[in-house]
């Protein structure tokens, strides 16, 4: 062996290798006390965490939307249906980027570009887990374009569903309304758990007013999903509780009727029961497919529809405010013999024009040659505006506008419908209110003659003149009117009726004041020299009537109404009201068409065959 060469060391070796062993098995044996405690954490102190969490994956607890009540006319008639559909709804969770999933709906033509940031603020605005409906009543090919891309698609599936339904469509848009998709202002004026899984909300009319019965109470369903989040099966499931049916007042046939009779004019008719102020009637023209906007209309659309110079989407019987013109000369006339200015026989001279005293202005009269000596019921018949021109100055601005008032024009008449416009009764404390400069805020004595007769700062809506109406057919009783007749437990049939709101009635009038007035509106119809005696002659039964005529622009004191050389949409308003039958009346109605001229021969006869279909009698002749 050579020197130096050093020996094999094998107890350093077996101390080397045994320090080795030991230090991986204390590694191995921490690895798996490691192991261990993450067990013993997963699967005993953080059981029930993960065990839910796990749960979650595999079942989803789901909304089951409410059925909406269906709504029926008074004799149980659907107006207003449901029908089955389909929906595209995305829950947001289940996408991993929103704004490329949005994209790419876009991309396959399911979701249209231009309402893409609205979709996303409506998405964003409801909880992560909850399946928003993106668009509703998919067409069949829109279904076969979602099946072909499903794979594509995470977070997105259709649901089927019942949406709302009109049948009628245009003849009863503006009396229901429509129901809409909820946005974010909706969402933040309801109960969000209650609207769990809901898609559309009333959004005006009806269907607003009487929302939170129609809409019923969500149930709830766990449904097992696969990975990916596609339902496999229902495992438990609380059934939602419909809502509720409501039966409006409205009858259809004569609802029907007063919508064919405005078709190609622009106004409204209005028709209730002067016994307890049930709405008979209640039609706008023109008017808008409530079945469009119901499933969806395009943003383009809808804007088309808001832009139209005719607005269809503006509800003309609660919310057109217009002069009424001579309609209100019996309240007028009443008032005066309230407050005994006027008797029934005294008799007025018309010459076709009337001055106040010491003033050369001429108030003229609609008949240029005038109507000689006039008393009260002749006033009303013919419609003699100096007259009445002379009643006013009698009688004075403060009665005959506090009288008015009464009868409820003016002023909502708290109709169980959003939206109600007010209207105006002009009086003197009114203006200095209304007008900043002071010389504008005088009261003038011819505004109180042009007041009279129903013009000058005046307004009204049709909805209150047929209330009025209503109060003078049953000599000073007042309802509330209501477009709710009863409610229906969708479930039992059970029907719960409303009761009519009485409101306070005019007063301390006598029964021949009453007599003296109806008449007159009597002789408007059905008198020798009425100024609707011939729509009036053609009905089989007795009624009570009274045309009425609204300047659209003041005509100077040297010039002269004619209608050819006037645009179409400056022509006058033309007005009726009429009652029936005269000594039992059941049916009230207030007529108004926007230029139409004439109150005796266009609107006439549209509120006399309102009254004919309601009554259930055939004009003579037909």
């Amino acid at each position: 062996m050579a020197q130096g060469a050093r020996i094999k060391d094998h107890g350093a070796e077996q101390r080397l290798f045994f320090a080795r062993l030991v230090f991986a098995m204390v590694f191995i044996l921490a690895l798996t006390a490691v192991v261990v405690l993450r067990l013993v954490q997963l699967q005993v102190v953080q059981h029930d965490h993960y065990s839910a969490q796990s749960q979650g994956n595999r079942i989803r607890v789901q909304p089951v939307p409410p059925t909406r009540g269906l709504i029926l006319d008074r004799n149980g008639q659907v107006i207003a249906d449901n029908q089955a559909s389909f929906d595209l709804v995305i829950t947001r969770e289940q996408v991993s980027n929103l704004d490329d999933m949005l994209e790419r709906l876009v991309a396959t033509g399911l979701l249209a570009a231009d309402e893409l940031t609205d979709t996303r603020k409506e998405i964003l605005a409801r909880r992560s887990y909850e399946a928003v409906a993106i668009r509703s009543h998919l067409s069949e090919l829109e279904v076969a374009i979602f099946a072909v891309n499903r794979p594509y698609l995470e977070g997105v599936d259709i649901r089927g569903r019942l949406s709302r339904s009109y049948p009628y469509g245009q003849a009863l848009a503006h009396a229901l309304g429509y129901v809409g998709g909820l946005s974010a202002d909706d969402l933040k004026a309801v109960d969000p758990v209650a609207y769990a899984g809901t898609t559309q909300i009333g959004k005006i009319s009806v269907e607003k007013s009487f929302e939170s019965a129609l809409h019923g109470t969500p149930g709830r369903e766990q449904v097992l999903v696969n990975a990916r989040g596609r339902s496999l099966e229902t495992l438990e499931r609380s059934s939602a509780v419909p809502g509720t049916d409501i039966v409006l007042a409205l009858d259809l046939e004569t609802q029907l009727v007063a919508h064919e009779s405005l078709d190609g004019r622009r106004g409204a008719v209005v028709a209730i029961d002067p016994h307890n102020g049930e709405v008979l009637a209640f039609a706008s023209a023109p008017a808008f497919d409530p079945n469009l906007i119901s499933t969806g209309l395009s943003r383009r659309a809808y804007n088309a529809l808001q832009e139209d110079i005719d607005k269809p989407l503006f509800n003309r019987a609660l919310r057109g405010t217009y002069p009424p013109g001579s309609t209100i000369k019996p309240i007028v006339g009443l008032a005066a013999l309230h407050h005994h200015t006027l008797k029934p026989g005294d008799h007025i001279y018309c010459g076709g024009y009337y001055s106040l005293p010491g003033n050369s202005h001429r108030y003229r009269d609609w008949k240029a040659g005038g109507h000689g000596q006039v008393d009260l019921q002749r006033g009303i018949e013919e419609s003699c505006d100096v007259y009445f021109y002379q009643v006013a100055r009698e009688l004075g601005i403060e009665r005959m506008s506090s009288f008015m008032k009464a009868f409820g024009l003016g002023a909502a008449t708290g109709l169980d419908m959003p939206g109600e416009q007010g209207g105006l009764v002009p009086s003197p404390a009114w203006k200095r209110g209304a007008f900043k400069s002071a010389a504008r805020q005088v009261w003038f004595p011819g505004e109180t003659l042009i007041t009279g007769i129903g013009q000058g700062f005046m307004l009204v809506t049709p909805l209150q003149l047929a209330h009025a109406t209503a109060t003078i057919a049953t000599r000073g009783q007042r309802y509330r009117p209501s477009m709710l007749l009863a409610s229906r437990d969708p479930l039992t049939g059970a029907t719960t009726p409303a009761t009519p709101e009485v409101l306070p009635a005019i007063g301390d009038v006598s029964a021949a004041d009453w007599d003296a007035v109806i008449a007159g509106m009597h002789g408007v119809l059905q008198g020798g020299r009425g100024t609707a005696r011939a729509a009036g002659a053609r009905v089989p039964f007795q009624a009570a009537g009274k045309s009425g005529t609204a300047q659209v622009f003041t005509v100077g004191q040297k010039q002269q109404y004619k209608s050819m050389e006037v645009a179409e949409r400056m022509r006058d308003h033309a007005l009726f009201v009429a009652f029936a039958p005269l000594e039992d009346p059941r049916i009230a109605v207030a007529v108004i068409i926007e230029n139409g001229e004439s109150g005796s021969g266009v609107a006439a006869p549209i509120a006399l065959k309102v009254i004919t279909t309601y009554l259930g009698m055939e004009p003579a002749g037909a």
